[in-house]
């Protein structure tokens, strides 16, 4: 690594140039651990009927790779097993595998993003980002899949149009719970501009019946900033904005090659 790993919070951040990404086998539960699921994930459904059991990508561990780079285990699931984590006293449950964007603004600051009521965290502050949709079996999942997944949640969250090779490879972060984050930085843009690219998102969006996936968009400048938004941040937030914070007040900046 070209750069020492940094902690907050018992979350993890590894900044690197290069990802390697293998399919394992997801375990198998057992009867009463599915019994458990199934009305873990029914109750969550009837508090949010919004939520649907996708396919989604969980994460099966992440493993240092000398000099510059990880290897991402993955495996293949869908949402409804990660309602196992609601569930007390089971440890079967499987942590997520997700990526996120830092789309930073001309003046210095990132943006940040809190869901709506109808997503599975309402309320939560973010990165834009989200969970990772594998590919049609026994087709890998890289790193060009992982830039395509990120631009178009950041379109889908943000209304900024990016392209895969607008996205440097950046960070990969590992929570408290072991949930693992893929992170991207995109090009900066003007800081009028990107809120107006998420006000008329809205606007769309509610001209249609529904709310925008972020309702709310800030920027922000430094991790300090984080506890006035007014409500829970993501646990590896903090410390990618403190990262970005560290970056933009004039650290050296790494130049990653996204291979």
């Amino acid at each position: 690594m070209t750069a020492p790993r940094s902690w907050s919070s018992d979350v993890e951040v590894l900044e690197v140039r290069r990802v390697r990404l293998v399919e394992v086998a997801a375990p198998g539960l057992s009867e009463d651990e599915r019994l458990v699921m199934d009305g873990a994930w029914n109750a969550a459904v009837r508090a949010n009927p919004s939520l649907f059991d996708g396919p989604v990508a969980a994460s099966a561990g992440l493993v240092r790779e000398e000099p510059d780079g990880v290897v991402l285990s993955w495996m293949r699931t869908t949402y409804r097993h990660f309602a196992l984590r609601r569930a007390p006293g089971v440890t079967a449950w499987l942590p997520a595998l997700f990526v996120t964007v830092v789309q930073p603004s001309d003046d210095g600051r990132m943006l940040v993003g809190r869901q709506s009521s109808w997503t599975a965290a309402p309320g939560r502050w973010q990165l834009p980002g989200g969970s990772i949709e594998p590919p049609a079996p026994h087709a890998p999942l890289d790193i060009a899949a992982l830039r395509r997944n990120a631009v178009r949640e950041l379109a889908e969250e943000t209304g900024n149009d990016a392209t895969p090779d607008d996205l440097a490879l950046w960070l990969v972060t590992r929570g408290v719970r072991g949930s693992v984050g893929v992170v991207f930085r995109a090009p900066s843009r003007p800081a009028d501009w990107l809120l107006e690219r998420h006000a008329a998102l809205g606007a769309s969006e509610r001209a249609k019946g529904r709310e925008p996936e972020l309702e709310r968009v800030r920027l922000v400048r430094a991790p300090e900033e984080l506890s006035g938004l007014g409500g829970p941040c993501v646990d590896h937030l903090e410390p990618v904005v403190r990262r970005y914070a560290g970056m933009a007040s004039g650290g050296e900046e790494q130049k990653p090659d996204g291979a």
